[in-house]
């Protein structure tokens, strides 16, 4: 019998142009629909290799026990916390990875800030529908200080196109040190609460974990300034969800820019759909050209290597 494939969350149909898929041709089926959480058991009972984008699927120990045909787990990129290791290896399910690029996200993130910045939604949509000529006033970047929650690869990254727009960039998280600072050629912040209140932009980039899980809420988020931004292309679990929306609808910040959220694909009557000062995109970071091919083809080449008895790219 054929070994059978299914790639979830394919939701723009792009995996298969994505990579050459012809050296699995006939082991594999792609199916387009969203597998998400609470729709996963049944349809994938089947099928002995699944290909996961990213987290958005969890496969803790309750999923593996009954998916009993299941040999290969490919998901894309070299870390996913969602994924229960040890009952995979229980299992007996190979699980792999991807290569991945820090550059999609960096660049959604400075184009949310610009967006942000610039009013560029409001404008577009009254220029569309033949609205007012010039209704906003942007704000600027250049002497405005940026402050990064996280300066690992993704951060400093950000700090360094902050810097080329002449911004004073500022950086805080709980084992930051000023040697790392210094390297990228930004402040360390004293703290958290004098990063938030000082800054004129606040971008996260940490990664999701006990310490961080709540990171922002109510109290931190009232330390912003009423002309602040932020923006958060991180994890939606950083920054309490219902705070958030709470300052947005009070106007206590100028606005934010997400691309990741409590639930996704979003219901149709989230509140951060409608939200106020609120530029959102459906989880976009990750989404580009350049990393699909990675993604894809890595797969491609993880199933290959499980088939010939030599997997590679483990993880776990």
């Amino acid at each position: 019998m054929p070994l059978r494939c299914a790639v979830l969350d394919d939701f723009q149909g792009a995996a298969l142009a994505s990579a050459d898929w012809r050296p699995v041709e006939g082991d594999r089926r792609v199916p387009r629909a969203h597998l998400g959480r609470g729709r996963t058991r049944q349809p994938l009972a089947d099928f002995d290799i699944v290909v996961t984008l990213r987290e958005r699927v969890p496969f803790p120990a309750a999923l593996f026990d009954r998916l009993p045909r299941l040999k290969l787990l490919v998901a894309s990129g070299m870390r996913n916390s969602v994924i229960d290791y040890a009952t995979a290896e229980r299992c007996g399910v190979t699980v792999c990875g991807t290569g991945s690029s820090s550059t999609p996200p960096v660049e959604l993130t400075w184009a949310l800030l610009l967006g942000l910045a610039r009013d560029l939604v409001t404008e577009n949509n009254a220029l569309r529908a033949g609205g007012p000529w010039q209704s906003t006033v942007g704000a600027d970047l250049q002497g405005r200080r940026l402050g990064l929650l996280g300066l690992g690869k993704i951060g400093s990254r950000v700090a360094q196109v902050g810097l080329a727009f002449g911004m004073r960039v500022g950086a805080w998280s709980r084992n930051l040190t000023k040697e790392r600072t210094d390297e990228v050629g930004v402040e360390l912040a004293a703290s958290k609460e004098e990063l938030l209140s000082s800054s004129d932009f606040v971008s996260v980039h940490l990664a999701l974990s006990d310490r961080t899980r709540g990171l922002l809420g109510a109290a931190e988020l009232a330390l912003l300034k009423p002309t602040a931004y932020l923006i958060n292309t991180s994890r939606a679990d950083i920054v309490d969800q219902d705070a958030l929306l709470a300052v947005l609808h009070e106007g206590r910040i100028a606005g934010a820019g997400v691309d990741v959220f409590d639930v996704e694909p979003l219901p149709a009557g989230h509140p951060m759909r409608t939200a106020p000062r609120l530029l959102a995109t459906p989880h976009l970071g990750y989404v580009s050209q350049a990393n699909y091919a990675t993604y894809y083809g890595d797969a491609v080449e993880d199933i290959q290597a499980y088939l010939a008895g030599k997997p590679v790219r483990r993880l776990g």
